[in-house]
């Protein structure tokens, strides 16, 4: 009888042990990794980027929720906020810290150990990212997109678009990256096709406001916008100022004529991200970044707001349409 009760002691231990052991395997189960998501400017500005990083991190096994966590910050176009912000991720300790340009340095400060993968418009050598782009080095490597080189090629299609345009006025943010690029080749391209040019500032929306109030005395026949991410930040506001001036605009980001810009001529910054998600996903997967390559993107994408060309009286010519990626009716 004694023994009895000692064997139902023992069965009813043993069960309790049984069901413990699907939370000690849950437990024992490795965690979800993070991945850092640092950008300077504001989550609903580029939806479209953050969903081909998403495409990205897909195309290499990772679906956000299921097997992989991403943490965001976003410094909403406040630089000074960045370094904090890199050191919050840092202190997370997250696996790999995807960033834009504005972006890079300072993660790259904050850690020389985490996995960063960036995107950016600039030399990554020249910038201090990478000791070279076949062999990064370090814990940086990433994607390499042209812009600031393309200016002639812009003012070129915006020529034959607008095959009438003699003045144009070229908007730069004094403070950004690409100005000095820009109008190192904007002067000579504009020299070559006889076509004047006035250099307008903006670096806030009150700037950008003034700039267009200019062209109530001294009104361009087109407006050129450099490829900087300030100006996309402000889309909206250059194509609603744009068309109440009755300007033709050409700018390097889609978005701008997505939201109603005559022409846009650049890189795809879709696919750009879409690229840096699945260097991220290659490094949660074990490969290091010193063992991927900087990618220099050669995708371009000329888009026309056929739309908007009407609105001004413009009729794109037809081989102009044959070449463009994107007609947006």
């Amino acid at each position: 009888m004694q023994f009895g009760r000692v064997k139902r002691r023992s069965f009813i231990t043993l069960l309790g042990g049984a069901a413990a052991w699907p939370v000690a395997a849950r437990a024992q189960q490795p965690a979800m990794p993070v991945v850092g998501f640092l950008n300077s400017a504001s989550p609903d500005v580029f939806p479209d980027r953050l969903r081909a990083f998403h495409q990205g991190l897909k195309d290499t096994g990772f679906v956000e929720g299921e097997n992989v966590a991403i943490a965001y910050r976003w410094a909403e176009n406040q630089f000074d906020r960045l370094p904090e912000l890199a050191a919050e991720l840092v202190r997370q300790q997250v696996k790999v810290i995807a960033v834009n340009l504005v972006a890079a340095l300072p993660a790259k400060a904050a850690t020389a150990s985490i996995p960063i993968v960036f995107v950016t418009n600039e030399d990554p050598v020249r910038a201090g990212l990478v000791a070279s782009l076949a062999r990064p080095g370090g814990n940086l490597t990433g994607i390499n997109v042209i812009s600031g080189e393309l200016t002639a090629k812009r003012l070129e299609l915006l020529r034959e678009l607008v095959p009438s345009v003699a003045r144009v006025a070229v908007l730069v943010d004094p403070a950004g990256r690409t100005t000095e690029t820009t109008l190192r080749d904007v002067e000579p391209a504009a020299r070559g096709m006889g076509v004047q040019i006035n250099v307008l500032n903006a670096s806030t929306s009150r700037e950008i406001d003034a700039a267009f109030a200019t062209f109530v005395d001294r009104r361009p026949d087109a407006l050129f916008v450099a490829a900087e991410l300030f100006f996309t930040s402000r889309r909206v506001q250059l194509a609603t100022s744009a068309a109440r001036h009755g300007i033709p605009m050409t700018c390097a980001t889609r978005e701008i004529t997505e939201v109603g810009g005559l022409m846009s001529y650049g890189s795809n910054l879709v696919d750009a991200y879409r690229q840096v998600g699945v260097y991220v996903g290659r490094i949660l997967r074990g490969t290091g970044p010193s063992e991927l390559p900087v990618i220099q993107s050669s995708k371009f994408e000329l888009v026309i707001n056929a739309q908007t060309a009407r609105i001004l009286g413009l009729e794109v010519p037809p081989m102009l349409l044959a070449r463009s990626d994107d007609v947006i009716e």
